[in-house]
């Protein structure tokens, strides 16, 4: 069953969600397989942008052991097909509170609704986890990221209220609390 091409809304099939008339998406748990698109997505933003750092390349090419061996959770959209087209991260970062990284959605597929979808799963992931707050960093240049960001609820930080980054590229600096239901 084909759904109606909408902007982006639940697919009664298989649990998709439709993107325009082309790209039916579902976001799933991280599996081995996923290991290199989580890494090829990642490489392809930062390169574009910025430069990769340390914390990126240990993240990145042990996601396993770096992220969900140490309590965290990586969600992938996947076309209908199988085939990741987009992913994001949570780490743990302090008590009751994960870390949203690596969130990245292939270029081709930017501006259609799939960071959306992955940012509505993390969020019911952080949730479904009992998670008091997550917490991100990013950068200003990557202007719809951070739109997506406040959209979804997160709030900039005070400069006095910043922790220090890993990331030299860290400028922006958010926190979505969950206990009080935002």
């Amino acid at each position: 069953m084909r759904c109606a091409p909408t902007k982006c809304r639940p697919c009664p099939s298989a649990g998709y969600s439709q993107i325009g008339d082309e790209v039916r998406i579902r976001v799933v748990a991280f599996e081995q397989r996923h290991a290199r698109a989580f890494h090829d997505l990642n490489v392809a933003w930062i390169e574009q942008f910025f430069k990769m750092e340390e914390k990126d390349r240990l993240l990145l090419e042990q996601p396993q052991e770096k992220i969900i061996e140490a309590g965290g959770h990586i969600l992938i959209a996947e076309d209908d097909n199988g085939a990741a087209i987009g992913c994001v991260s949570l780490v743990p970062y302090s008590e009751g509170v994960l870390e949203l990284a690596k969130m990245a959605v292939g270029n081709d597929l930017q501006g259609k609704g799939v960071g959306s979808k992955l940012m509505a799963a993390t969020v019911a992931k952080a949730r479904e986890l009992g998670v008091k707050a997550l917490y991100l960093e990013s950068n200003s240049q990557l202007g719809p990221a951070v739109r997506l960001y406040e959209r979804t609820g997160f709030h900039h930080l005070t400069a006095d209220r910043r922790p220090t980054s890993p990331y030299e590229r860290a400028d922006v600096f958010m926190r979505l609390d969950l206990e009080s239901g935002s």
